[in-house]
């Protein structure tokens, strides 16, 4: 556990080709947020969407950066 906690709180720097495969996520993202954003009502929904869909990246480039 101890060796998970380490790896969850220190900064990876990127290593080579992890830099183009963050920007390919946001990209994908900003388009899928994009296509929320215009068709779903403003709405708590929409948000929550979003939100999750900035979680999701998050998660994604977490998962490129410490592996």
């Amino acid at each position: 556990m101890k060796e998970q906690i380490k790896k969850n709180f220190t900064y990876h720097p990127p290593k080579e080709g992890q830099t183009e495969k963050f920007v390919d996520i946001r990209n994908e993202a900003l388009q899928f947020a994009n296509l929320i954003d215009g068709s779903c009502p403003n709405s708590r929904e929409k948000s929550l969407a979003l939100t999750k869909l900035e979680e999701a990246v998050f998660w994604a480039n977490a998962s490129i950066a410490r592996n």
